[in-house]
């Protein structure tokens, strides 16, 4: 009899497609699965229907837009099918290994399906013991409040003032014994890959789905050691990756000196990826030892990319929605299909659970805004597609309600244009993707216009589309769940007070 295939979906925050070594990026940072992808589908176009993270992970697992329910909702909604509870539902065991980013956590519905769901926080990730240098001396914080107060008075002494500041503390914590797992904020790939190992090896026949999460290329970028020098950079050492990290994560600093650190901050950046690449030919290795590498499938992609000042921003903030934000690689490795490298047409992960359900055989659900491109893709092709995707403009902490009630930024996209459509300011700009990849200079108003009117034609279908019958329940669903989490934080904040109460 033959046993049913298995699934597992690696996804690695901020991952760019263009850092990948099997879409054409020259330093080694995925050697593991470019081979890997000399056997599988690649999706050279890839596009997240959502960014950052918190936009995107409801198009990924649940085949819905970020903003279907309700920009006031976030993650996925209590009930809410997803693509592991639609296996669960058909007898799959589902697992799923998170490396502590708070946006995929249970708070926000991401256990929704999953038999056992490890979300593997900072806090699990042992203390790095180094000694701390202590209250600084009383005289000396006098002094600096007083340089302080003094330097705030104009802008010139106030820049200067800030400068010194960094540098002394950047100088202070230089005297601490830094390591680079110390100072990384979240676990890296080995522990979750050792967590989903063991847990491999405990299932026996049983059909699986497992997920994990990586962190690696996230920032701030603290890449272990062997990563760095796999790459040709052992020459880093943790105090300058703190520096460098400091350096660039500061506020108020103009481009022109932001550069100065790029290139070796996408350096830590790509060791990053590099670790993940490590760790994810371990997990295969594990698959094959327990003899289930010949019947499982096999997905790796990113949530979204991560920005370097091509367009003045750093990090993921959504700001824009600029092809280095979401473009993502997709390699998708099918037991018994030799795999190819699929047309150049925009594939939204929009449709990747209900095409990975179909790859197993198992429906997908009713819900699902996304369709099962596997016919197509199986035979190595795919039809002429457009990718939407969309966010809330400034939503740069989605954990307050009020951050997530913004303006709509809209992105729609095919082969050779994009539309970015701005609601707050009502505005909409066009891009020749062919002539200007990195998106550089908008066209006219009066170019293409039959491109353009096809791509706002996209765009208006989408934010008018009819809400699905479920949604008003989901919805309500999700607003309930949040409302109560906000009751029982403020009960848990008001605990310590109640002793003081007096009843009578």
């Amino acid at each position: 009899m033959t046993r049913q295939r298995s699934l597992v979906l690696v996804t690695v925050d901020c991952l760019r497609a263009d850092h990948v070594g099997f879409l054409g990026y020259p330093r080694p940072t995925t050697p593991f699965l470019d081979t890997l992808a000399l056997h599988s589908y690649v999706f050279p176009s890839a596009i997240v229907a959502g960014a950052p993270t918190y936009f995107s992970f409801p198009a990924i697992l649940a085949s819905r837009f970020p903003l279907a329910l309700g920009r006031d909702v976030l993650g996925i909604a209590p009930t809410e099918p997803t693509l592991a509870s639609a296996l669960q539902a058909c007898g799959w065991t589902t697992a799923a290994f998170l490396a502590g980013n708070p946006y995929l956590s249970q708070r926000c519905g991401y256990d929704e399906g999953f038999d056992t769901f490890r979300d593997i926080l900072a806090e699990d990730l042992p203390c790095d013991s180094t000694s701390s240098e202590g209250e600084m001396d009383t005289h000396f914080t006098r002094l600096n409040r007083f340089l302080e107060r003094n330097a705030r008075r104009n802008e010139r002494t106030a820049a200067g003032y800030e400068e010194l500041y960094f540098l002394y503390c950047q100088w202070l914590a230089s005297r601490r014994q830094e390591t680079m797992e110390g100072l990384r904020p979240y676990p890296a790939a080995d522990t979750i890959v050792d967590q989903a190992s063991s847990w491999i090896s405990s299932k026996g026949d049983q059909p699986f789905f497992l997920w994990l999460h990586l962190m690696d290329p996230h920032h701030p970028y603290y890449p272990p050691e062997e990563a760095l020098a796999a790459i040709g950079r052992a020459d880093i050492s943790p105090s300058r990756a703190r520096f460098w990290n400091a350096s660039w994560s500061r506020g108020h600093i103009n481009c022109k000196r932001l550069q100065r650190y790029r290139d070796e901050i996408v350096t830590l950046y790509d060791a990053g990826i590099q670790w993940a690449d490590t760790q994810i030919s371990r997990l295969i290795r594990t698959l094959q030892h327990s003899c289930r590498w010949d019947d499982t499938v096999f997905a790796v992609t990113g949530d979204h990319g991560e920005e370097f000042l091509e367009h003045g921003r750093r990090f993921h903030a959504p700001e824009d929605l600029a092809d280095e934000l979401i473009h993502v690689p997709l390699l998708l490795r099918v037991p018994g299909m030799n795999g190819t490298i699929l047309p150049n047409e925009p594939f939204s992960l929009i449709h990747l659970a209900p095409t990975l359900l179909d790859v197993l055989d198992v429906p997908s659900p009713t819900t699902f805004r996304g369709a099962s491109y596997w016919p197509d893709i199986s035979k190595g092709q795919l039809p002429k597609l457009t990718a939407v995707t969309e966010c809330i403009e400034g939503c740069n902490n989605p954990l307050q309600r009020s951050n997530r009630l913004g303006q709509r930024l809209l992105s729609v996209r095919d082969a050779s244009y994009k539309v970015l459509v701005r609601f707050g300011n009502s505005t909409d700009i066009m891009f020749d993707l062919k002539n200007d990849p990195g998106e550089y200079c908008p066209l006219p108003r009066d170019a293409k216009p039959a491109e353009r009117a096809q791509l706002l034609r996209v765009a208006r279908e989408h934010v008018t589309s009819p809400p699905q019958a479920s949604d008003p329940e989901f919805r309500l669903r999700a607003c309930l769940r949040e409302f109560c989490q906000q009751l029982s934080f403020r009960r848990n904040a008001a605990e310590p007070w109640l002793g003081e109460i007096q009843v009578h």
